[in-house]
């Protein structure tokens, strides 16, 4: 999508864009209203930039669906295709392994996590890159029993390839496919939670501006200036419904 190349291509240029540093605080210009001559989008209730605080929002927003997803995804084919290949007890492992993760609710062990494990953009990409796991695990196994049974992974063991082989050389391949598709949902998810968390005061410490926690600091003012919520909310649906 033009959109997820745009809003990639200036988050990782921002610093060369001349915009406002989005800490800068200018009371005097509070509550600008959109397309104003100071401020394209307009500013907040202390005057700072909603359009520069919501291209280094990106930044956090990016980082988190650009790492999470992929942290599921290693461990989620591990799992999945030492699951689906070797069957028995290992399969039963895993399977408890990921009933246990999907018996709490996601969105609340994850605040509860990062209450007691502090909420650093590392932390949080770890809680979500562990919270994403069942669903590319179970789509690996499914996939990985349909083309265990295949007749390229009978021919192999036949020839006296090893587990390791058969699983990289041959199943692999053909269920990574499937899985990948599921990391792009992950990446909106990851926004998603990671906005909401940041709208519930758990995301990342201010002053480091983020989508969730600008729609957060906007919501009081909704009536008033309500460009201060929707601005960030707008770019962040776009980035969620691109991807």
């Amino acid at each position: 999508s033009a959109w997820v190349v745009l809003i990639s291509l200036i988050a990782l240029f921002a610093d060369l864009m001349p915009l406002r540093d989005p800490l800068e605080i200018n009371p005097d210009k509070n509550f600008l209203p959109v397309f104003s001559k100071d401020a394209w989008l307009g500013t907040d209730a202390i005057g700072r930039d909603l359009l520069s605080r919501a291209i280094h929002g990106a930044r956090v927003s990016l980082q988190i669906a650009y790492t999470a997803p992929f942290i599921s995804l290693v461990c989620g084919l591990a799992l999945g295709l030492a699951a689906g290949y070797f069957r028995g007890r290992i399969e039963s492992f895993v399977g408890i392994f990921v009933d246990s993760i999907l018996a709490f609710p996601n969105i609340v062990a994850i605040m509860a996590i990062l209450f007691f494990a502090g909420n650093t953009l590392l932390n949080i990409i770890l809680v979500l890159g562990f919270f994403g796991i069942p669903g590319d695990a179970r789509i690996t196994r499914a996939n990985a029993i349909l083309f265990s049974e295949r007749e390229f992974v009978l021919a192999a063991r036949a020839q006296g390839a090893s587990h390791l082989r058969i699983i990289i050389r041959e199943l692999l391949p053909n269920v990574l496919i499937p899985v990948l598709s599921l990391v792009l949902f992950g990446m909106s998810i990851v926004i998603f939670i990671e906005g909401a968390l940041a709208f519930l005061g758990i995301g990342i410490d201010p002053p480091t501006p983020t989508w969730g926690r600008m729609i957060s600091e906007g919501f009081d003012e909704i009536t008033v200036s309500p460009h201060v919520t929707f601005v960030p909310a707008v770019v962040m649906f776009l980035t969620i419904l691109s991807f």
